[in-house]
């Protein structure tokens, strides 16, 4: 596999990208961003998103916004008598959609019911993932914090819609309920309280709660406070038990961390902070960038969902599953994507209901692998490596292990892969599988893998 990826040079980056970042003329992609060993330069921290944008040409299309030598990838015939009898595969059902576009000029270079909206499942956190980026920007963070009403002396737990909120003794860098816990004990008894009534708000959020698959393992009741995405056991990531009410469950959790401080709490009830409550504590999540990358190396539906309901917020619309149709469907339309035929019932992929093209998923990755919006390259960046991580990570072991990243989407009768692809002759593609009405999981599956790696393999792009 390193072989077929190759060259590389001694840092473990493919010559070919190096030398396509100095031939761009831009800073940051020549190594990674790295300074060379013994050059005396000082390592500094990670960038929120990486330098992505120095190696990948301009899409716009005409060969002066390519480096001297690259070459557009061909596609035509040789593409289509490869794909074509592949998705064909009657374990793809009657009608997939499939399109297949090269990155560096934005050509279509394979096109069969392209346009048809079809189920999407998960591959739809990919339009989830873009309009929250352009929404709320890859360094925005989402808060929890703690609330002193000055009349009453009520506390209120107030939820910020971050589903990783954690109450785990090692946070592994997210917002912890811990050390939100020890920050608010510390204020409260420097006004010396140590009794306080507590309640939680949940207000940022509207409608209803339950998803319309209703009580699933593959997703909590749809809230702004929670944590550890209500699981009731030990896992981080894919199905799993969950509280029957995961804002009261974290409140509760909340009220027995105060209590090792020192501070007594009442049971806690449901209530919302005025703006005249003093805010005494907050923690924050990780930046976007890093969320929206979690969501879809791990196809967290969780994270989807927070996301999308915070696109609403942000976009002026109303934070239910009704606004975040709207505002997902804006964010796109002002893209110029083409949103024709899609509808987006969630931001997650559950819902049966909603609709996508590959058209439009090859348009989103096209979009965020553009030089000119470094914002979204999380995007990318946060896509599965074939045979090595998230939902990825036992697939392609005898395949492209290494050179396909996908979003996958499985749904009963209905599979789906959209991502990206690196060629035997080092062209970077995006391409985007549809299938429904499929009656054996894995075969479809397996037909979806095959299609992928025969983009990467052969020599026809």
């Amino acid at each position: 596999m390193v072989t077929a990826a190759g060259p590389w040079d001694s840092t473990g980056q493919r010559t070919a990208e190096q030398d396509r970042a100095v031939a761009l003329g831009r800073t940051g992609g020549a190594d990674h961003g790295r300074g060379s060993r013994g050059s005396g330069t000082a390592a500094g921290p990670p960038r929120p998103a990486p330098s992505a944008g120095s190696v990948l040409a301009s899409l716009g299309g005409d060969s002066g916004s390519r480096p001297d030598g690259a070459k557009a990838a061909p596609g035509g015939r040789a593409l289509a008598d490869a794909l074509g009898p592949l998705l064909e595969d009657p374990a793809l059902g009657t009608r997939p959609g499939a399109t297949v576009v090269d990155l560096t000029t934005g050509k279509r270079l394979y096109g069969v019911g392209a346009g048809t909206p079809l189920t999407p499942a998960s591959t739809i956190k990919i339009a989830t993932g873009v309009a929250a980026l352009t929404a709320l920007g890859p360094d925005h963070r989402l808060t929890t914090r703690t609330a002193l009403e000055p009349d009453t002396g009520e506390l209120v737990l107030v939820g910020g819609g971050d589903p990783t909120l954690t109450a785990r003794a090692d946070a592994r860098g997210l917002a912890s309920l811990r050390t939100l816990a020890g920050k608010t004990a510390a204020a409260l008894k420097k006004r010396d309280v140590r009794k306080v009534t507590l309640s939680y708000d949940t207000t940022l959020y509207a409608g209803a709660e339950m998803h319309p698959i209703g009580v699933n393992e593959n997703l909590a009741r749809v809230t702004a406070l929670m944590a550890d995405e209500a699981r009731t056991d030990d896992s981080t990531s894919g199905p799993a038990p969950r509280v029957a009410d995961p804002a009261a469950d974290a409140a509760r959790t909340f009220a027995g961390l105060l209590k090792k401080h020192g501070v007594t709490a009442s049971p806690p009830g449901p209530s919302k902070a005025t703006n005249r409550a003093d805010t005494l504590a907050t923690v924050s999540s990780p930046p976007l960038s890093a969320l929206v990358e979690r969501m879809l190396t791990n196809s967290d539906n969780d994270l989807a969902e927070a996301l999308a309901r915070h696109t609403a917020v942000a976009t002026g619309k109303r934070a239910d599953f009704k606004g975040v149709s709207a505002a997902v469907t804006a964010r796109l339309k002002q893209l110029g994507l083409p949103v024709r035929g899609a509808e987006f019932h969630d931001g997650s992929g559950l819902d049966r209901a909603d609709r996508i093209t590959a058209e439009l998923l090859t348009a989103l990755l096209a979009e965020a692998a553009d030089p000119a919006r470094p914002e979204l390259r999380p995007v990318l960046t946060g896509l599965p490596v074939a045979g090595f991580t998230g939902t990825l990570t036992s697939r392609y072991t005898d395949g492209a292990a290494g050179l396909v990243r996908a979003k996958t989407g499985t749904l009963t009768g209905v599979n789906t892969l959209a991502g990206t692809v690196v060629t035997d002759q080092g062209r970077l593609l995006a391409f985007a599988f549809l299938s429904s009405g499929t009656t054996d999981a894995w075969a479809a599956q397996s037909a979806l893998d095959k299609a992928a790696t025969t983009l990467a393999s052969c020599g026809c792009a």
